[in-house]
């Protein structure tokens, strides 16, 4: 090779190293392949992030199905497939998306005295399919996310509504109306209370017609404490059916009286409506004149019989659920008892006392709650059986008759005040202690 030749060679050599557009080609080239593999790999990511969001919140629907209010009256199951159900199915829906395992849902109920608390856990994995599977050698992402509910419902309660009807629930429900009726016997030597007999001229009462004192309170437009009671009894059904709708839960209700004996006005139901009619056949009892109470039975005016109607309550209210809707409990029971808390009954010789016992301690051990609604018995010192037989125990009517109910479930209501507002309130006081929450 000539001389010349060779100088022209590296010549060229040394342009061609010194050419950046050169350069420029060979960088490029060596930079595509990460360029579009990260470029790839990002779309496809991104792709991922949006569906799993999707997915999670697809799984967040489906936990807190199980947990509204219709569905906590469901049973776990029950809610367990509804949740697996609607995740699935919206899944499913969601284009580049497939579930690689079934959806794994627990639901947990746990019954407490204050209610039935569920805990939901749903779990799910999937398949985000990738746009550049070929660049990146996978066909997709794995995807994997969980959601958590819980709720707390209110239980199920049987309420029995024990309304004392015996004579003294006729005292006159104001004390403007107890003047009245005082005013107005004076032959009697000033009684309050509006007994109701089908003989009184048997008893030289000396009302104007020979009526009976309660045919002398209506006539005079005097308001019983009995008329009160009644009309409050009437009205809790409603508000009843009211708190129920609100707690998302099932109450049914019954309704009884005792005087001398202990009746049935109403059987439990779940039909409010039914018992609220009901409520108006609550009446006071009538007897045949004093001392008397049919013309051929003297039972010396003992007409508020506690120690059989304790126990005939006792024995007619099953020992309390947790009321939760789980297979195999049954509800809550509460007893809700209005009275004067004068106990006049023949049990072994006459017995009057302030009313309460053993019979209360055997129902609460039972788990069943007893809420009493105490109408004040108001001293009448005008009154010689007043005098003689409750006024030595006045003091202990009260106190004895919060001794028998449940904690936090004894009210007191005087002459004068609003029963009905009363025995709402003292209802609302039950039902807060069955369903506590924050």
């Amino acid at each position: 090779m000539k001389k010349s030749q060779c100088f022209m060679k590296r010549s060229l050599f040394r342009r061609f190293a010194a050419d950046r557009s050169a350069n420029v080609a060979i960088m490029f080239c060596l930079v595509a392949v990460p360029v579009v593999f990260g470029t790839g790999m990002g779309l496809d990511y991104v792709s991922a992030t949006r569906r799993r969001a999707q997915l999670n919140a697809f799984a967040d629907g489906a936990a807190l199905l199980t947990v509204n209010a219709a569905m906590m009256t469901k049973t776990a199951d029950v809610a367990k497939a509804a949740a697996v159900a609607f995740f699935t199915g919206q899944a499913r829906s969601l284009p580049g998306t497939s579930l690689s395992s079934n959806v794994s849902v627990s639901v947990t109920d746990v019954a407490g005295v204050n209610g039935t608390t569920r805990t939901t856990l749903l779990t799910y994995q999937a398949q985000s399919a990738n746009a550049f599977a070929g660049v990146l050698g996978r066909t997709n992402l794995a995807l994997a996310g969980q959601a958590t509910a819980s709720s707390t419902t209110a239980p199920n309660i049987d309420f029995y509504l024990l309304f004392d009807t015996s004579p003294s629930m006729a005292i006159a429900a104001t004390s403007a109306g107890i003047s009245t009726m005082v005013s107005h016997t004076s032959s009697q030597g000033g009684c309050a209370f509006a007994c109701h007999q089908t003989n009184p001229g048997a008893d030289n009462l000396g009302n104007p017609g020979g009526i009976d004192n309660y045919q002398l309170a209506r006539n005079l437009g005097v308001t019983l404490r009995m008329d009160l009671v009644v009309q409050a009894a009437q009205a809790l059904p409603a508000y009843a059916s009211n708190i129920m709708s609100q707690n998302s839960a099932h109450y049914r209700m019954a309704i009884w009286s005792f005087d001398y004996q202990f009746s049935q006005i109403q059987p439990i139901t779940s039909n409010l409506t039914t018992v609220q009619q009901q409520a108006a056949n609550i009446s006071m009892l009538t007897v045949y004149k004093n001392s008397w109470r049919t013309s051929s039975v003297n039972d010396n005016d003992q007409d508020t019989s506690w120690a059989s109607t304790i126990q005939t309550a006792n024995a007619t209210i099953p020992t309390a659920g947790l009321g939760t809707n789980n297979a195999g409990d049954s509800p809550q029971e509460t007893l809700f008892i209005v009275t004067d808390g004068v106990v006049d009954e023949s049990n072994g010789g006459r017995k009057i006392y302030a009313m309460g016992g053993s019979g209360c301690t055997s129902l609460k051990a039972r788990g069943v709650k007893i809420a009493i609604l105490y109408t004040y018995y108001n001293p009448l010192p005008t009154n010689s059986f007043y005098n003689s037989n409750v006024k030595p125990f006045q003091a202990n009517i009260g106190p004895t008759l919060q001794a028998c109910a449940s904690s936090g479930l004894y009210s007191v209501v005087n002459t004068g005040d609003d029963i009905s507002t009363a025995l709402q309130t003292l209802f609302n006081k039950a039902v807060a202690q069955a369903h506590l929450t924050n």
